[in-house]
């Protein structure tokens, strides 16, 4: 399989699990704050809507089916 079916399969996975779920909530180390001998830890989330899981899931159906014509 070559690296275009492949990313057309992850594509589509990842699709189906943000359709799934309604949309994914991920979290991530934000910056830390220092306030004296205080140090406090962030985190950032960020959302992932069932759109963006949509649009994954159609690109990886016409990736995957897209010919790769040979001449």
């Amino acid at each position: 399989m070559n690296s275009r079916g492949i990313v057309a399969i992850l594509l589509i996975v990842l699709g189906i699990a943000v359709l799934a779920y309604s949309g994914i909530t991920l979290k991530t180390p934000g910056k830390p704050i220092d306030v004296g001998p205080i140090h406090v830890e962030t985190t950032r989330s960020h959302y992932i809507p069932p759109v963006a899981g949509t649009v994954m899931l159609v690109g990886g159906i016409v990736l995957l089916f897209m010919g790769g014509k040979k001449d």
